[in-house]
């Protein structure tokens, strides 16, 4: 959390820990004996200050970090951020093209760093600790910086592209004070401090792991363990060797420990953070006595926008309350339902955006800073949230609508299977029905044709007609966003075809 005097900038935030913690590890590598230290950090921000400063990247200038060691990736997007350039954030698990994808997408950027090319890597690095020049630049772009000029002149950002769950994907620029405030909300809810160790294997060029994971351990002066990926095989034993008090999660990570089992989480873990999708009741349950802090957030809101509190009694179907922002349900034609009821979920607050690059998608905001989530859900009287799904995901089958996460539920229910989802395929006569795809639990042999037969039997017992799938099909996977969140859009194209 911010202390008292401190500026809230991240390059004062950095020295303010390197102060105050020297010696302490900030960030862990998972699978080696690496730690990059408080004051490490603040020694690689000054040198690569000095780099960009050299080369002549502009304040502003974009600097595109395609970095797959997740220590020296960290070191480079912050050093960027906090000298007041522009981070662009590179999925390493893309093609090499696509940094000059990104810098198309932004109108040109500055420099690329990249650890891709063997040469780019300085050999010899002292083991215990990174060099400040680890990674040196590889690349440096010609073409024009952004057009459009920052929401805060003077300030680091981070430029990232949502999902795309509504459509082509949004450039959105997150200025450090966003993120700071973002960060610090996070840390204060989950009662962060210097002595706790949280555990991270969520890709850090997405804004869950770049916000909740790496700056709320900094503003809270503690320590982060990062791994490359998750890795179900030997989990808790990791988690106890690192003296692990907290996890960053996403629900496809939990639902392959819940059912996987056994369930053997340290006994110094305070809680289990879950976010980037909707974590079904089914998982919740099987989790047992697992402490749990579900969230939902997006990258518009710079990743948390509710959380369930420490501690608190669970409330299945719920995603907790309002932390730093405020949440408000409407109906279609703008009017604010009363609790309860499910609409369209808007957001305000000093950690939402107020627009898109570009000026695009401009009709997802009002006047007054209200942003459109895109999602549907509910507010309870005692400001609870609930989300019923996304809008472009209800099924509307002959004039009732479906929400998928209601079947999802109840297919979840059965033992065997691992993930559940529910999409629409078109109708000729009923505009659309649900299709729902299932996922086995991996290394246990299953008979396709009889669970099929089992879930199709459950659905009846449960669901109301118009409600159950037409066709429950069972695959080995399904199309995944980098975090682990299937892709839908790509599902109901599945559904689409003959």
């Amino acid at each position: 959390m911010q202390q008292a005097g401190e500026r809230p900038d991240l390059r004062s935030s950095i020295r303010a820990r390197a102060a105050q913690h020297g010696g302490r590890g900030f960030l862990e590598d998972a699978r080696s004996d690496r730690v990059l230290t408080y004051r490490a950090l603040d020694e690689a921000v000054d040198a690569w200050s000095s780099t960009l400063d050299a080369i002549g990247v502009p304040p502003s200038g974009a600097v595109l970090v395609d970095v797959g060691d997740p220590l020296s990736f960290a070191v480079v997007h912050l050093a960027a951020v906090a000298t007041g350039r522009r981070a662009v954030p590179v999925d390493t698990g893309q093609p090499a093209s696509e940094p000059d994808r990104l810098a198309a997408l932004i109108g040109g950027a500055s420099m690329v760093v990249s650890d891709r090319d063997e040469d780019a890597t300085v050999a010899g690095a002292p083991a215990g600790r990174i060099d400040p020049a680890t990674f040196l630049p590889t690349g440096v772009r010609d073409g024009d910086l952004p057009s459009e000029a920052p929401d805060a002149p003077g300030e680091g950002s981070v430029v990232l592209f949502t999902s795309g769950s509504t459509g082509t994907p949004k450039g959105v620029e997150l200025p450090e004070s966003q993120l700071l405030f973002v960060a610090r909300a996070v840390a204060q809810h989950n009662a962060l401090t210097p002595e706790d160790r949280g555990f991270n294997s969520l890709p850090l060029f997405h804004v869950n792991a770049e916000v909740v994971g790496v700056l709320a351990t900094l503003v809270s002066g503690a320590t982060l363990v990062l791994d490359r990926r998750f890795r179900r095989t030997g989990f808790w034993e990791l988690l106890a060797e690192r003296r692990i008090t907290w996890l960053n999660a996403v629900p496809a990570i939990l639902a392959v420990l819940a059912k996987t089992g056994p369930l053997d989480p340290p006994p110094g873990l305070r809680f289990v953070r879950s976010a980037s999708a909707p974590l079904p009741d089914p998982v919740r349950e099987a989790l047992g006595d697992v402490p749990l802090v579900v969230s939902w957030g997006m990258t518009e809101g710079a990743s948390q926008i509710t959380a369930t509190p420490l501690g608190a009694p669970a409330r299945p179907g719920t995603v907790g309350v309002p932390v730093g922002a405020e949440v408000e349900v409407r109906a279609e034609d703008g009017t604010v339902l009363p609790p309860d009821e499910v609409g369209a979920l808007w957001v305000r607050g000093a950690g939402i955006v107020r627009h898109y690059l570009f000026g695009r998608a401009s009709e997802r905001f009002d006047a007054d800073g209200w942003l459109s989530t895109g999602d549907l859900g509910s507010v309870s009287a005692d400001g609870w949230v609930s989300l019923a799904g996304r809008s472009d995901d209800v099924i509307n089958r002959g004039g009732e609508k479906v929400y998928p996460s209601e079947v999802e539920d109840v297919l979840l229910g059965d033992d065997r299977v691992l993930e559940a989802v529910v999409v629409g395929r078109p109708h000729d006569v009923l505009g659309a029905v649900p299709i729902a795809y299932v996922i086995p639990q991996p290394d246990v042999p299953v008979d396709a044709d009889a669970l099929v037969a089992d879930l199709t039997a459950r659905a009846e017992a449960v669901l109301t007609r118009f409600r159950r799938p037409v066709e429950i099909i069972v695959v080995p996977d399904l199309p995944r966003a980098p975090t682990g969140k299937v892709q839908r859009a790509k599902v109901r194209t599945m559904a689409e075809q003959p």
